[in-house]
């Protein structure tokens, strides 16, 4: 396989001692600067309380334990998402490559082999799934739908769509009030994101696709008929690196502007703004969510994972609870599978985090073997362990890197920790 250099560790290195300034979103802006910007790494977020427990205070902590289970070779770029739909996982990658690998096979035959089954002249930055499709966002702006086919092997999925349709464009196009001005001396219609898409997320009941950008901007699509209903300019100063739902209906987007803001759609409206969440003192790369919605969990370049909690069961405001701190650099990627957090870094690895007694985290396990930043994640419970006695819990892990190489990893945990 050959593989593309990523940041030598002398860019990374200095990279660490500057105060980078993320740039601003711009249509031109090239995939290695805007890309990678996030690996910038800042000085530590010392003013939030850390909730991180060293493992030298609980002993019983070594009963943990884990391994790396699988190495996925294949892609011959750099993954920047991954994501997990029933049987299978799905990664993206900066040469516009969507890979699926079959999760139900045994771990030799399931990872010796890959399908690639979709291709694009854009990197892909982020992937969800909907019954038979998936949506893939781009670095070209659009977002692409495609028609999923796992019967038939090295079959490659059709694009059924790309975002915003063409009914959708023509629709805007003649009338002046649906366009807006994305630069001096430039306008587009509502419909158009006009720089990388970076996340996508789908509602509770899959009726709604939210798309976010380095354009500043959010937007909402029926998953029905791909017909962009709402879109949210100047959501935020600086591009968006993250969005996320809650079964509540609050969206939560984090941009480079440092800043965490809570959305929600009123009634028969579009989405209002109802708070804005500031603690970071760096771009904000990835958000996460409890699996009932009470906590946010937000990671940033100052090598911090900040944790918000409602302030009652009732309360839609969060507030800071504290921070996770052992990551040595750039937090890029959050993940929560059960009551665990899984965080992955440019220091090239992967953390697991479980809330203790009152609101202190102790930190699992360390996860190393990436020989470069991680850049995504997604995890599981491991169903193919069976634990009559229900002393633990076995998750799978899945990791993937600037080093071009998706991880597997198995961690079993007891349920007394």
């Amino acid at each position: 396989m050959v593989l593309l250099p990523f940041l030598s560790k002398k860019e990374l290195s200095d990279s660490d001692q500057s105060n980078s300034k993320h740039l601003s979103s711009d249509s031109s802006s090239s995939l290695s600067s805007r890309s990678f910007s996030s690996l910038y790494s800042q000085p530590s977020l010392l003013s939030v309380l850390s909730l991180s427990i060293s493992s030298s205070q609980f002993e019983h902590l070594s009963n943990t334990y884990h391994h790396c289970a699988a190495t996925l070779t294949g892609h011959s770029s750099y993954i920047f998402c991954l994501s997990l739909a029933g049987n299978y996982l799905y990664s993206g990658s900066s040469n516009g490559e969507i890979f699926v690998w079959d999760r139900n096979s045994s771990i030799q035959d399931n990872y010796s082999t890959q399908n690639i089954v979709s291709q694009s002249c854009s990197a892909v930055k982020s992937i969800v799934i909907l019954g038979d499709k998936l949506f893939s966002a781009h670095q070209d702006h659009r977002i692409r739908v495609w028609k999923i086919d796992n019967g038939t092997p090295n079959k490659k999925y059709k694009c059924i769509a790309t975002l915003p349709t063409i009914n959708d464009r023509c629709t805007k196009l003649f009338w002046t009030r649906n366009y807006v001005q994305v630069r001096r001396h430039k306008k587009c219609t509502w419909v158009h994101h006009v720089d990388t898409v970076s996340a996508l997320a789908l509602s509770k009941d899959g009726s709604l696709l939210y798309s976010a950008s380095w354009d500043r901007s959010f937007k909402v699509w029926r998953t029905s008929d791909f017909k962009c209903i709402e879109s949210v300019w100047n959501a935020h100063d600086d591009a968006i690196n993250s969005i996320v739902l809650s079964n509540n209906g609050h969206v939560y987007t984090g941009s480079a502007d440092k800043k965490i803001k809570v959305w929600k759609k009123q009634e028969d409206k579009n989405h209002t703004l109802l708070a804005t969440l500031e603690k970071h003192k760096s771009a904000v790369n990835a958000l996460a969510l409890s699996e009932d919605g009470s906590i946010l969990y937000s990671g940033a370049c100052d090598r911090s994972i900040v944790v918000w909690e409602k302030e009652s069961s009732s309360a839609s405001q969060m507030v800071v609870s504290g921070a996770l701190r052992g990551h040595k650099k750039s937090i890029l990627c959050l993940a929560v599978v059960s009551d665990l957090v899984c965080s992955g870094s440019a220091d090239k690895t992967v953390r697991i985090w479980k809330r203790g007694f009152g609101k202190s985290y102790s930190c699992l396990a360390v996860f190393e073997g990436h020989s470069g930043p991680v850049k995504c994640l997604t995890a599981a419970l491991d169903t193919s362990v069976k634990d009559d006695s229900g002393s633990g819990n076995s998750y799978l892990v899945y990791s993937g890197s600037l080093d071009c190489y998706v991880k597997v990893w198995k961690l079993w945990v007891p349920n007394y920790l």
